[in-house]
């Protein structure tokens, strides 16, 4: 038997000498190592050999087949890293300091807004924070004491999943009852996201448009304190006085609440399709908290007050950089959106 196992070594040795591509090497591999293989035969011959041989004729095939692993992985790393550097020496020389072109991609213009408040609120000692797109119905309404079926529900159509109580944020506002759990009061924070409604398009209006929440919670908050947060606000943004009126909103989540209104930048206020000729454009719903909120919250509104507002981060955009219609922010234009480039 072990002339057998001799004569497989000589015929392994004579034939990896001669082999000259990594794909030989494989070829020799299932030869020898494979299912069907000189190496899977010699096991097989185990039952023909006497009981007193069988444990030193098993050593020796092992051994075979070990040294041929070995041999095939040198020999296969030796001719790839070959076969690699005659395609390095076979390719075109060129010059590097030849000038080229390179394409670079822009920041949207509502991440540009985005960062720039985050900043803004930050120097103002808010956190950041983030929040699912996906919600539940109790975040998304009954915490922001809007129970089931209160017609308030009728503002906001609502993308609804089919796992039960999923649906798509409707409002940023859906993150105050998990951001008051996490921090408690006193508590000052914004949370930017993307927000769903379906409702028709047009030139002011989309059904996928993004939010910057904020909430500020502490002792003695008052109107005052939110007046004077979002003159200090948009001041920054625009680096410039814009002109703004605070009217009464109806916010199931605040009480009092406001509508924050700006002056078109478009049109001036003279009256265009994105103010829908009214020469103001709603920017900003906000308030006072409303002590039931608070409570879903796990804050005492008995010892505690504060302010949220909710500011269109895309209608922000448009004011900013003079954009007629809110649809181009999600057209995917890249012709469009190649002029904040430099932003």
């Amino acid at each position: 038997m072990n002339s057998k196992v001799t004569e497989i070594k000589n015929l392994f040795d004579a034939k990896i000498s001669s082999v000259t591509t990594s794909d030989n090497v494989e070829e020799l591999r299932v030869e020898f190592l494979g299912k069907k293989g000189h190496i899977a035969a010699l096991m097989g011959e185990l039952k023909n050999v006497p009981n007193e041989e069988k444990k030193e004729f098993g050593r020796v095939v092992n051994v075979l087949k070990q040294e041929i692993e070995q041999t095939i992985s040198e020999k296969k790393d030796a001719l790839i890293k070959e076969e690699q550097q005659k395609i390095i020496d076979s390719a075109e020389q060129y010059d590097e300091s030849l000038p080229y072109d390179i394409q670079t991609g822009s920041y949207h213009p509502i991440t540009l807004v985005s960062r720039d408040l985050e900043r803004i609120f930050a120097s103002m000692g808010f956190s950041i924070e983030d929040y699912s797109e996906i919600v539940d119905d109790y975040h998304c309404f009954e915490a922001l004491n809007i129970p089931k079926h209160h017609p308030a529900r009728d503002m906001q159509d609502t993308y609804y999943l089919s796992t039960e109580n999923q649906l798509l944020k409707t409002h940023t506002s859906a993150a105050q009852n998990a951001i008051m759990k996490k921090y408690g009061a006193p508590l000052r924070a914004i949370f930017p996201g993307r927000c769903f409604r379906n409702e028709s398009t047009d030139a002011s209006h989309e059904n996928t448009f993004f939010q910057m929440e904020g909430i500020m919670i502490d002792k003695d908050i008052s109107i005052s304190n939110l007046i004077y947060f979002m003159k200090t606000m948009l001041s920054e943004v625009f680096q410039k006085d814009v002109t703004v009126r605070l009217r009464p909103g109806f916010f199931p989540f605040v009480e009092p609440g406001f509508e924050l209104d700006i002056k078109c930048l478009i049109c001036g206020g003279d009256g265009c399709p994105s103010c829908k000729n009214s020469g103001w454009l709603e920017l900003c719903p906000c308030g006072m908290i409303h002590p039931n909120v608070l409570r879903h919250g796990g804050i005492d509104p008995e010892e505690y007050t504060g302010f949220a507002f909710g500011l269109g981060l895309t209608r922000l955009a448009m004011m900013k950089y003079g954009v007629k219609d809110i649809r181009m922010f999600n057209s995917g234009s890249l012709k469009s959106l190649s002029q904040f480039k430099n932003e």
